[in-house]
């Protein structure tokens, strides 16, 4: 995973048909994906429950680009390995989920993946200034993890912060939560680079009509680029 900063859109797999996850993984790469985003929820971190090590280990034969995988569970740390062996390329934690962040960053590391810091839109950006140096990501959550499909949160201020604190580290910023042609130009100039989008690449489409899915990811990296 050579790193750069061009926008990269990552389609959260959360909104695709759960009877045909292979499928879907497929036609989301076909049609333009960079990454594919898989977002795990334990129904105590966040108020709904979603993936385990084996779906993500099911998935990963699958995808054949970049496997970033978003835990929403509280506690992070026992689970590290298993998303490792199941064959997380990124593993993001939420700075909201447990008192050691630091070692949990560590940890990720040190089983091979990229390490990744999440922020709930009510944590501020300097929550993760001292973390800059154990990061390859920052996760900016602009609505409030849980469910898909919810109304974006304004968060460009939050973005531009961690922009100027990134500097020149070679850490990515991503924006989780509502993003579409409209949201998407205006954390892109704030500074982000990657882009996760659930309902707004998989809506009007299927594995029958993965054409839709293309055009959905093309709307919203030309409005970035814009």
């Amino acid at each position: 995973m050579p790193f750069d900063r061009s926008v990269k859109i990552a389609p959260s797999i959360l909104s695709a048909d759960f009877a045909n996850f292979g499928a879907e993984i497929r036609a989301i790469e076909d049609q333009g994906a960079d990454w594919v985003h898989v977002d795990v929820m334990d129904g105590h971190f966040v108020p709904n429950l979603t993936f385990g090590p084996p779906a993500v280990k099911a998935f990963r034969r699958h995808v054949t680009t970049v496997m970033d995988v978003h835990l929403m569970i509280a506690p992070v740390d026992p689970y590290i390995d298993a998303f490792a062996e199941a064959g997380a390329d990124i593993l993001t934690a939420h700075v909201e989920a447990g008192p050691h962040i630091h070692r949990t960053l560590q940890a990720i590391r040190a089983a091979g993946m990229k390490a990744g810091v999440a922020l709930n839109p009510g944590t501020p950006a300097e929550a993760v200034e001292h973390l800059l140096d154990l990061a390859d990501l920052v996760c900016v959550m602009t609505v409030n993890p849980g469910f898909g499909g919810q109304k974006f949160i304004d968060m460009t201020g939050k973005v531009r912060r961690l922009r100027e604190m990134i500097g020149d580290r070679p850490v990515h910023i991503e924006i989780d939560g509502g993003v579409d042609p409209q949201t998407a130009p205006l954390v892109v100039r704030a500074g982000a680079d990657v882009l996760v989008a659930g309902s707004a690449v998989f809506k009007g489409g299927s594995v029958d009509a993965p054409e839709v899915y293309g055009d959905n990811i093309r709307a919203i990296r030309a409005a970035a680029a814009a």
